[in-house]
């Protein structure tokens, strides 16, 4: 009589399962890779010089490393290197398609939203759009444990008030003990370009816990949907609509 598998370890069917699945991944991965690098290879022209030159210095430092200084056998050095300098060559790769992907989303609405929810690596709580206007500037909320961090995009003249309101109005939630730290995504004084607000944020000192960061996120969203522009419609109104007072409204009925 067959015995049955112990329960908890997969089956031989299991196994095999798990096995072409990740066959498969690996090869959409790989074919992802492809198709970015053939992309990006069509509109940086000095991309793949970049990476052959990467390949060969590479190879040729650690042929001088190798074998002329700790006398390891040519054999053994030459593809070492060949390997190290694709290696070089695949993180420039992704350094320029990086480069290029942000140079095409500077100054499109919705840019630094997508930069924070897709791009940002650690344990954060982004709410985006917070505070907006119809013209598309818009102040999104980060809550990590450097505290909470108000990044604006948009014009100057626009955001400058609406981060400033928004800034209050947080602070009137958190108190005096939880930082608050405000950004506004440009090119200007002052401003912090959209590639390097990743790492602006992370370089920010860590003020509060991990598990004061989740009840300080979620005392805002919870006090933020018991906020007076909740009701409000989620994008711009009409020109020329009029508000109705609802206690108006109501007394009509």
């Amino acid at each position: 009589m067959a015995k049955a598998p112990e329960s908890g370890k997969p089956t031989k069917e299991e196994k095999k399962a798990i096995k072409v699945a990740k066959k498969a991944a690996g090869k959409e991965r790989r074919g992802q890779i492809w198709q970015a690098f053939q992309m990006q290879r069509k509109e940086d022209k000095k991309l793949v010089p970049y990476m052959i030159l990467a390949i060969l210095v590479t190879t040729a430092v650690i042929w001088v490393l190798l074998s002329l200084l700790l006398d390891v056998a040519i054999y053994f050095s030459i593809p070492m290197g060949v390997l190290l300098g694709a290696l070089v060559a695949m993180i420039l790769f992704s350094r320029r398609v990086q480069a290029s992907v942000y140079k095409k989303a500077e100054d499109t609405p919705g840019a630094g939203a997508w930069s924070l929810q897709n791009n940002l690596r650690g344990k954060w709580r982004i709410t985006p759009a917070v505070a907006a206007t119809t013209q598309l500037d818009a102040v999104h909320r980060v809550v990590g444990r450097p505290g909470v961090i108000l990044v604006a995009e948009g014009a100057p003249h626009r955001v400058k008030p609406l981060l400033a309101q928004e800034k209050k109005r947080t602070s009137r939630i958190v108190g005096e003990s939880v930082p608050i730290y405000d950004i506004i995504i440009g090119k200007e004084e002052g401003q912090t370009p959209l590639a390097k607000l990743n790492r602006q944020l992370i370089k920010l000192p860590r003020n509060i816990s991990a598990a004061e960061v989740t009840t300080l996120d979620n005392k805002l969203t919870a006090l933020a949907g018991r906020a007076p522009q909740a009701g409000l419609p989620k994008g711009p109104m009409p020109q020329g609509a009029k508000m109705r007072s609802p206690q108006r409204s109501a007394r009509r009925r």
